[in-house]
């Protein structure tokens, strides 16, 4: 599993690692993720993260956690819209210092 490699060794992100989380996120769902708890959200009646936007009908794509802390969940949502960026970021940063 391509993520194996991702998780050995410490220090600097390496461009494998980089291009490894772009695959990552390019074959994952379009988001928007976002994560809805019941009882912090009014509407949501359990856990779970709702994948991109609901579409014409109001449904929508949904991940269903269990075992997992809310903070564990709101991280994972969190992660679709925020890895692409850093990575970008992390890019943007090593070609200026070329």
């Amino acid at each position: 599993m391509e993520t194996d490699t991702m998780c050995q060794g410490s220090g600097e992100v390496s461009d494998e690692e980089l291009s490894a989380i772009e695959r990552l996120a390019a074959a994952a769902t379009v988001g928007p993720w976002v994560s809805y708890v019941a009882g912090r959200e009014p509407y949501a009646l359990s856990n779970y993260i709702e994948l991109g936007s609901c579409n014409e009908l109001g449904s929508f794509n949904s991940i269903d956690l269990t075992g997992v802390s809310v903070a564990d969940q709101d991280f994972i949502a969190a992660a679709r819209q925020l890895l692409p960026k850093l990575v970008l970021e992390v890019r943007a940063l090593r070609a200026r210092v070329k």
